[in-house]
């Protein structure tokens, strides 16, 4: 005869949490490939693990903790290591059933059906306009049968079956409940990775737990890297600083072009500053040569073979760069988030500090706070530059005491024109104001590769096809790149009759030649407008566009 399990201890609660974590993280990149776009940047599986992560990293030690004790350190950690809409909504059940545990040494199952509802309360509260088919959906199902089920008589195992069922079969009604999920033929991805967190816990109130499997997945690439590992010819992404006088940039770039073999080069800077990026078989003979002209600094060579998903998550989104917060000064200051060397340059020379993140890089709320507090500015402005991080930008503004302003850009290309609108005088509101008017004035484009075959918008994909999006929607498709950006342009431009200026970013994979030619081809194409081509050194898109 089976025991009824009839309340939950701080210390079952914390194994539970812990073997949740270690099924998220076991299957995050089943939950990554649920990503209705084959665009490369499918990370809702990542981010939901980070966040789950630094909650238990945050659980000190549970013996002897009553359960809103563990409750509360669990929801802290989420809520500050919350990447992501998917990890920011998982911040915010955790957080309502710590609300709902708080002061309570053991809880019942009626208590644990309340903290389950009071979590999808909060989470719900968190989203601006709730979607209904995504897992905001499948939690409020498993809280609702954990309710019934509760009140028939269940013990804590009875409660937990009941709603993991209950959920389960929501996550398979998201797929009818969106158009995007019906046309890929997919559930929902956060429902998924949450099922799966939840399930984990349920093994370990069972005897059952779950362990961390070996973690092997490959990370967010470039198109390359997400080839075979057989089908990459250069080995070592290297990187350096040259630093010196009179640096001759054009002779380097030469000699580099030819001496040794590699692809992807990147020689940027000025006579006293170059900035290389290279990859090659022989990073040696790239070291030797460089030091002929300056002395060599912020040296990286990595094994992109041995590249692993984590490992580029914790090295770039983390805080990724250690950049000097503390030097901005003023009455307001803007931090962006951004990838790219190029990027960056331009967000510096706009007048904002940058910490790097994008695509599969999202920085975590805590992240975001840090720049926050650590800044001279007396108020900030934050630009996300991506739709996924909007929401931990909102968390991180209710963490800090410093007045915050969060323009709501969704891609990089907005907030390089918000930058134009930029006041320092004026206070973080006021800025908010203008630049946000600003981001709605331009259109945004974007041009990358499939990473699957998908059928979208009336479009059969396939693997490594182009794909060009606009604001954000996948609107032309084709074999070519050049090709595939000239017609992303006539959509663009089609959209947008008025717009004058055509400003573009290319990407790491694009050499500045191939780039050049393709500005006088758009150039020609498009005489009534104006075409800046710069670099912006992105990964996992070639170029980005805005029309103004």
């Amino acid at each position: 005869m089976t025991l009824k399990i009839t309340e939950l201890t701080g210390e079952t609660w914390n194994r539970m949490m812990q073997s949740g974590c270690a099924a998220l993280g076991n299957n995050k990149d089943a939950v990554n490939a649920l990503n209705v776009f084959p665009v490369p940047d499918g990370d809702t599986g990542i981010n939901m693990y980070l966040t789950v992560n630094s909650a238990v990293k945050n659980v000190s030690i549970a013996a002897g903790k009553s359960i809103g004790q563990v409750a509360d350190e669990f929801a802290m950690g989420a809520l500050m290591g919350a990447r992501g809409n998917s990890g920011v909504i998982l911040s915010q059940m955790f957080r309502g059933i710590s609300q709902s545990m708080a002061g309570k040494n053991v809880i019942s199952p009626r208590e644990l059906a309340a903290a389950l509802q009071r979590g999808v309360d909060l989470s719900y509260k968190s989203v601006m306009k709730p979607v209904e088919g995504t897992i905001l959906s499948v939690f409020k199902a498993y809280a609702a049968a954990a309710g019934e089920a509760a009140e028939s008589g269940a013990d804590i195992e009875g409660v937990l079956v009941a709603a993991q069922e209950a959920g389960q079969h929501m996550l398979a009604q998201t797929q009818f409940m969106l158009p995007a999920l019906t046309e890929a033929g997919v559930v929902d991805a956060g429902g998924k990775g949450l099922l799966f967190f939840l399930d984990g816990c349920l093994q370990a109130l069972t005897g059952q737990p779950v362990e961390t499997a070996p973690q092997e997945a490959p990370v967010s690439k470039t198109k390359a890297e997400f080839s075979q590992e057989q089908d990459i010819e250069f080995t070592y992404c290297t990187q350096l600083l040259i630093k010196g006088r009179n640096l001759p940039l054009d002779e380097i770039r030469e000699h580099l072009s030819q001496t040794p073999p590699g692809d992807s080069l990147l020689v940027v800077g000025d006579d006293t500053v170059i900035k290389i990026h290279f990859h090659n078989n022989h990073p040696g003979q790239v070291l030797e040569f460089c030091s002929r002209y300056g002395s060599l600094h912020d040296i990286i060579i990595d094994n992109m073979r041995d590249q692993h998903h984590e490992n580029m998550i914790e090295k770039e989104a983390a805080v990724a760069e250690t950049e000097d917060f503390a030097s901005m000064s003023g009455k307001c200051g803007v931090i962006a988030v951004c990838s790219g060397e190029g990027m960056r340059e331009v967000f510096h020379s706009l007048g904002a500090k940058v910490i790097s993140g994008g695509q599969t890089m999202n920085p975590s709320a805590e992240d975001l706070l840090t720049a926050i507090n650590t800044s001279g500015a007396e108020e900030i402005v934050l630009l996300p530059n991506n739709s996924n991080i909007i929401l931990t930008a909102g968390q991180a503004q209710k963490l800090t005491d410093k007045p915050v302003a969060v323009v709501p850009s969704k891609f990089v290309t907005q907030g390089v024109a918000a930058m134009l609108a930029f006041n320092p005088e004026a206070d973080a509101a006021a800025n908010m104001q203008e630049m946000s008017q600003t981001i709605g004035e331009v259109l945004s484009g974007e041009l990358t590769y499939a990473v699957r075959p998908a059928k979208y918008n009336g479009f059969d994909i396939q693997e490594g096809d182009i794909l060009g999006l606009q604001d954000g929607k996948i609107v032309v498709c084709g074999a070519d790149m050049d090709q595939t950006l000239l017609d992303l342009l006539a959509k663009m431009t089609e959209t947008a009759p008025d717009a004058s200026l055509i400003s573009l970013f290319y990407g790491c994979e694009v050499d500045e030649a191939v780039a050049e030619q393709m500005k006088e081809k758009i150039a020609a194409a498009y005489p009534q407008h104006d075409v800046e081509m710069n670099q912006g050194g992105q990964p996992l898109y070639y170029y980005l566009v805005s029309l103004e």
